[in-house]
């Protein structure tokens, strides 16, 4: 059977790309450090040496609209194209083009519907920025084949906040039945607060910083029923008018499980938004080196040290 390796949540700011290869008076002065801790997390990754990624985003009204919105697709195609003219005019994120793989993809079909999720497939989907903007800063060679998983968190009416978690744990089971000997990585984009076009957009941080703190802790320490316990479709327009991609986390705690603290977890408070990042490893720490945590702070607890292969 399958084996999965990695299970990755991250932000997808669509900036990265252009601040990490900016030059001179162009390139922002959180560049660097930006560029620092996203290369800690991308290491991660490459020490779980996955073959395969599987890819959950959102898309931003980019192909799916309001006369045809599903509330969970997986594609299905060989390749796929990337991105969207107005995230190359607006970001400055490349073309891309990235290769599927259509045996995983027909394999979390079958098997996710039969555990009770009508899920919907494209053969002609293209990805934006949610998908690619975490290959960029993961995977930028772009080399694996990938699996996109794309759910709605913009168009009501929306799955409840469990539903994700829900999905979640069955991509895992999903996974882990696959008839093969592939390496697998989970690879799950949201966000935290996070407000568009409001009054509370343009801040030095995200807009509801107490939230955010809230959140990397619910996620660092793998707490799904307290994060389910005070999280409602109602209550996730407060930290913000976009707070919904939220659930895409989520959505990635019910992949990691239950009580399974992240063996990696950094942030970075950026203009108008936090940024996070969080890695566990199902089958503890590949053998290649230490996984060691970023430099998050999560209530008086700084996370920095080598963690051995013990949960955070």
């Amino acid at each position: 059977m399958a084996e999965l390796v990695a299970v990755i949540a991250s932000t997808h700011h669509p900036f990265y790309y252009r601040a990490s290869t900016s030059t001179g008076a162009d390139r922002p002065v959180v560049a660097d450090e930006w560029v620092r801790k996203i290369e800690a997390f991308r290491e991660t990754l490459t020490r779980a040496r996955p073959d395969v990624l599987v890819m959950v985003g959102s898309d931003h009204f980019h192909q799916l609209w309001l006369d045809n919105m599903p509330q969970f697709l997986v594609g299905k195609a060989p390749f796929y194209d990337a991105n969207f003219y107005n995230e190359e005019r607006e970001f400055g994120l490349p073309k891309m083009l990235l290769k599927g793989h259509e045996d995983l993809s027909a394999h979390v079909l079958r098997e996710g519907l039969d555990a009770g999720f009508d899920l919907a497939f494209s053969n002609e989907l293209r990805i934006d920025h949610s998908i690619t903007c975490p290959i960029i800063t993961l995977r930028p060679e772009a080399d694996l084949p990938i699996v996109p998983i794309y759910t709605n968190i913009f168009a009501p009416p929306l799955p409840q906040p469990k539903r994700f978690v829900q999905l979640g744990r069955t991509i895992r089971q999903v996974i882990e039945s696959w008839p093969s000997d592939q390496r697998v990585a989970v690879i799950g984009t949201g966000h935290l607060s996070l407000e568009l076009g409001g009054p509370r957009q343009f801040g030095p941080s995200g807009p509801d910083p107490q939230f955010d703190r809230k959140a990397v802790g619910w996620i660092a320490g793998g707490d799904i029923e307290e994060c389910l316990g005070e999280v409602s479709l109602d209550s996730l327009h407060l930290p913000g008018n976009a707070t919904h991609g939220f659930m895409d986390f989520m959505l990635m705690m019910g992949v990691a499980g239950e009580g399974r603290k992240a063996d990696y977890v950094d942030t970075l408070d950026l203009f108008h938004t936090m940024e996070a990042y969080f890695t566990w490893y199902p089958n503890g720490e590949p053998a290649i080196g230490e996984a060691t945590i970023g430099e998050a702070t999560i209530g008086e607890a700084t996370i920095g040290e080598p963690v051995n292969g013990e949960p955070a």
